[in-house]
């Protein structure tokens, strides 16, 4: 950013991802001026009465209205300051007639106003009903109705949200535009959580990465969850078009930062694979919410606001320009390292550091964003499993008429971009005490590893386990689970231990299998996807159930390359 840069405003790609509530929007209700006007049974309250107010929802103008506003309104003790008000613009007598002198003492003194479409969104009572001419109560027109006769309740991407923001909230000293005052946001569909399913030319299509005009399907080109029993999740290939997506328009050098914004029980993966995989010096500022959009003391624009404003500060940037903290969760008024964070609760606040060591790096909000401490973990461009340093190809296993066969597996193509079907295929066994059978050990009675292994050397050649196994060292309790995911290692299938749930230890390596230091399964589980991505699979020993001396000795050290990576990222 060149010298004197803190008197322009910076440039900030908006990404969005799937199942965002950060885009949800609470359902569309039909209001009570609307149910009155066409004789529909009213909202009560729990009385039985006519609900006391309506509702408002963001909407357009139409035509300019001319408006008058009842003097002293927009705060209970304004009055009392009277003497330090100009006067009124005018007064309305009983009929409602403008004059611009008080002609009775039951006038009321207003401010005059004309609302403009142009001028943004204003809240407004929604009085839309269904095609039948009743009213809307949910999302769709009846329980658990099909996509065609269900409404989206999540925006395709970020623009109206960021407009709404900027347009309805007000920051502590009064103002609005919190946002667009200081930046300039490109908006992109990457994985979006709402599409178009008619393909039609609709309000929000004109954002940047949203030309196509083809329907869009739910579960392919958009991911919600809400309706609940339409809910979408986006598939393992859909890493590969996040990456894609992100290292292309960060490399552009039109960005000074983005931010990436998805469900707040998911991005903790994203955010981390970004850190990993990305291959650029400019910040990535992941942002959740806990509510909707609109719902009362709902935490997604502040946390939006507090992104902006960290890619603003430079506190992430060295003496070079270059990110030094890699992608962060900027949550809460607090900027989470993403190899780090973790949420354990749906709430404002429900986001920890996991592994016990750190993780919140810094604050946002009040004060302004700083940094007090800088992750020591390799992560964007000095990864070593950046897109950039991953290879064009790796060595795959694939199991063909019972034997284990080397295969090659594409990781790119010509233009650098990952492959969709490259993405490894890697599980997480979860580890318990009192799991054996018997006294003996049983290896062929681990079903789930065996059933696992057998289906990822058929139709996986990139795959790895993740063992969840005692805290905090990973060991497993069970003889028989070791047994069996040693079996797989020798199958050329590499196996990463790390601690029961949020453990504070480190698993270390030892033994044959990788340890994952302090990291979560989950984020154990992306980082081992990315080293198989890397380095491929293991050699496969000739009978794996009696590897040889010298096929141990290839293995260990091809174990080194994964240990390495895991215990410095």
């Amino acid at each position: 950013m060149p010298e004197g840069s803190d008197c322009r405003k910076v440039r900030i790609a908006h990404l969005a991802g799937p199942n965002a509530t950060i885009h949800n929007t609470p359902p569309l209700i039909t209001s009570n001026k609307a149910r009155r006007l066409h004789g529909l049974p009213l909202l009560s309250d729990v009385d039985g009465n006519p609900s006391r107010y309506d509702p408002l929802r963001p909407q357009r103008l139409a035509l300019p209205v001319w408006v008058y506003i009842e003097h002293f309104s927009a705060h209970p003790l304004e009055a009392d300051a009277a003497e330090l008000y100009c006067d009124p613009d005018g007064y309305l007598d009983a009929q409602g007639r403008f004059s611009p002198t008080r002609s009775s003492a039951t006038d009321v003194a207003v401010l005059k106003v004309e609302l403009r479409p142009e001028d943004g969104y204003y809240p407004l009572p929604y009085m839309a009903r269904q095609r039948d001419g009743s009213a809307w109560e949910a999302d769709g027109i009846s329980p658990k109705a099909p996509r065609d006769a269900s409404r989206q309740p999540f925006m395709p991407d970020g623009e109206r949200m960021f407009a709404e923001i900027d347009r309805l909230g007000v920051d502590p000293l009064g103002l609005g535009n919190s946002i667009a005052n200081i930046a300039d946001v490109d908006f992109f569909r990457v994985v979006p959580s709402g599409g178009y399913t008619k393909g039609s030319a609709t309000e929000g299509q004109g954002a940047q990465g949203s030309a196509s005009t083809a329907p869009e399907i739910e579960g392919r080109d958009f991911f919600a969850y809400r309706p609940v029993h339409l809910a979408k999740s986006p598939p393992r290939a859909s890493l590969a078009q996040i990456t894609n997506a992100a290292q292309r328009i960060l490399s552009s050098g039109h960005y000074d930062g983005a931010i990436w914004t998805q469900g707040s029980p998911r991005i903790e993966e994203t955010i981390y694979w970004l850190n990993l995989v990305l291959d650029v010096t400019a910040p990535v500022c992941g942002n959740a919410s806990q509510r909707y959009h609109g719902e009362t003391s709902n935490d997604g624009p502040r946390n939006l606001i507090d992104s902006v404003h960290y890619i603003r500060s430079r506190c992430w940037a060295d003496e070079q320009g270059h990110n030094r903290a890699g992608a962060v969760l900027v949550q809460d008024q607090r900027v989470f390292a993403a190899r780090e964070v973790a949420k354990v609760d749906a709430r404002p606040g429900g986001y920890i550091a996991s592994g016990g060591h750190g993780g919140v790096i810094g604050s946002a909000g009040q004060g302004g964003p700083s940094l007090r401490f800088l992750p020591c973990a390799k992560h964007t461009r000095d990864s070593a499993v950046n897109i950039t340093r991953l290879p064009d190809e790796v060595m795959g296993i694939s199991l063909s008429e019972g034997r284990l066969e080397r295969v090659t597996v594409p990781i790119k193509n010509g233009r650098g971009e990952l492959l969709e079907h490259a993405i490894p295929k890697v599980s997480i066994v979860k580890d318990y005490s009192y799991s054996e059978d018997d006294y003996g050990t049983r290896p062929d009675l681990e079903v789930e590893i065996n059933a696992t292994l057998d289906q990822y050397l058929r139709l996986h050649p990139l795959s790895g386990f993740v063992l969840e196994g005692l805290s905090p060292y990973g060991k497993p309790a069970a003889s028989s689970k070791a047994v069996a995911l040693e079996r797989a290692l020798y199958c050329g299938v590499p196996v990463v231990i790390v601690g029961r749930g949020n453990s504070e230890g480190f698993a270390l390596s030892g033994g044959l299998f990788v340890g994952g230091s302090n990291l979560t399964a989950t984020k154990a589980r992306l980082l081992l996807m990315l080293c198989l991505m890397k380095f491929g699979m293991l050699p496969p020993a000739k009978d794996p159930g009696q590897p040889t001396a010298l096929e141990k000795a290839v293995t260990e050290a091809r174990l080194r390359l994964y240990r390495e990576v895991f215990d410095t990222h």
